[in-house]
């Protein structure tokens, strides 16, 4: 290159190259890096959005204070088709896995107890959807929602007084009667979403306790028809109050044969490879636990929940620096103020990331493969978005002073929402632990 020529001189041979290699690259197996969402994604996105912002934010101080199921709320979402069984297959259906995070980003950017009234039925057809069988779906699955004029919420029963992240530690237990060919179940599950008003529960028990989670089935309850089956203490608390959550008595609860996730026959052949693995020298059984498979198809929509509070938060302190003053400028022209917000910003959409790509990983049968999370990336992104919720809601808090301490402005309501998210679906230690253990390969305690 001279001064009189400025142009670099490019060997035809690298553009050749270039040219094949564009043309090779081209083809479906070379997918182009993307965050854009098509059409249909964006639809659906700002549908709820709609919802979420025309029926869902001015309901929710009223039922936050109520601190009762907001079943009006239901209705609408099921009559307008964002309620039930045939909208969450929608969600699940997607090569992308990010319908079901948009969706519950939105929903739960509206508010968050109603927001968990509306999908915490979503563990119990999750868990139907991940351990039962293509029959068991049928039956089940749409009993979980009712129909728009008679709509249902279903319940998700793992935890117990005794057993929180500790899932070995469950002691309800399900015993098999040859005679009558019935599970009876007897124990008490805590922390249940749902629990006692929803007619099917699913109830994780231990089948042989000497096997540890490995001894442990899932169980379809449906609660209009069964004996023993009561709702213990309502709780009252600290967020998510428009969300029912409850203890559930189960006092010798029959149930059919059939009842047992994934049936009865395959449940056999697994405990049966459990005992043996269980009594050779060494090696661990790659046994399924209920409990388990239902989070980890869960872990990255918990995410996207905390994503939508944290938003929710970040846009009103935002609005709110912009448009009050102090000493006869508005708030968000000092530092102080304005890095803040620039860091609850870049910490969102680094949640979100997070989350958009454990959902695209699992949604990986989707697109005819095997998922892949090898390093705990379900956990990093709830892990992540629930820290994320906490410090952004706070701060936001923060931004509004004394103000933002009251219940006139929804930044307190978000706040005592997000608490949840570092506890709920595995604690934040919980989920470091997942991470470490799948990082290191070791097994940290």
């Amino acid at each position: 290159m001279t001064m009189t020529d400025p142009k670099p001189a490019v060997s035809t041979d690298v553009m050749s190259l270039a040219g094949e290699l564009g043309a090779e690259r081209s083809k479906p197996g070379w997918s182009p890096f993307s965050f854009a969402l098509n059409d249909e994604q964006r639809e659906i996105r700002d549908w709820t959005h709609t919802f979420a912002a025309d029926v869902m934010r001015p309901a929710a101080a009223e039922w936050d204070e109520r601190e009762t199921t907001p079943w009006p709320v239901i209705q609408e979402a099921a009559k307008i088709g964002l309620y039930g069984l045939d909208m969450n297959i929608n969600l699940f259906v997607d090569p992308s896995g990010l319908l079901m995070p948009l969706v519950h980003e939105e929903l739960f950017w509206g508010d968050a107890g109603i927001g968990m009234s509306l999908k915490g039925t979503g563990l119990a057809s999750s868990a139907i959807f991940s351990n039962g069988t293509p029959e068991q779906w049928s039956q089940w699955m749409g009993r979980c929602y009712g129909t728009p004029d008679d709509v249902r919420v279903a319940a998700f029963c793992s935890s117990e007084p005794g057993a929180g992240s500790d899932v070995s530690a469950i002691r309800t237990r399900a015993t098999y009667d040859e005679k009558t060919s019935e599970w009876v179940i007897n124990g008490q599950k805590a922390w249940a979403t749902n629990g006692g008003i929803a007619d099917i529960h699913v109830v994780v028990a231990t089948v042989d306790p000497a096997l540890g989670t490995k001894g442990q089935a899932a169980f379809v309850v449906p609660r209009s028809e069964v004996h023993g089956l009561e709702q213990g203490t309502k709780l009252r608390k600290h967020g998510l109050r428009a969300s029912h959550t409850a203890d559930v008595f189960f006092d010798n609860v029959r149930i059919p044969a059939a009842n047992v996730l994934g049936g009865k026959e395959k449940l056999d052949e697994r405990l049966a490879r459990a005992r043996a693995a269980a009594s050779a020298p060494a090696g661990e059984a790659k046994v399924r636990n209920a409990s388990m498979a239902t989070f980890e198809m869960t872990r990255h929509i918990v995410g996207a929940q905390a994503v939508g509070i944290a938003r929710a938060a970040y846009e009103f302190a935002l609005d709110y620096a912009k448009g009050r003053e102090q000493f006869g400028r508005p708030i968000i022209d000092n530092q102080g103020i304005a890095f803040k917000l620039a860091d609850m910003a870049m910490e969102i959409d680094a949640a979100r990331l997070l989350v958009w790509r454990a959902a695209n990983m699992s949604a990986a049968l989707m697109r005819g493969e095997t998922p892949d999370y090898r390093h705990g990336e379900g956990s990093m992104a709830k892990l992540k978005a629930g820290e994320v919720a906490v410090k952004v809601t706070e701060e936001a808090i923060q931004i509004l002073g004394g103000n933002g301490y009251t219940r006139e402005y929804p930044v307190e309501r978000m706040h005592r929402d997000a608490k949840i998210y570092t506890i709920f679906e595995g604690t934040s230690e919980i989920q470091r632990l997942v991470i470490s253990r799948a990082i290191s390969g070791m097994r940290i305690r």
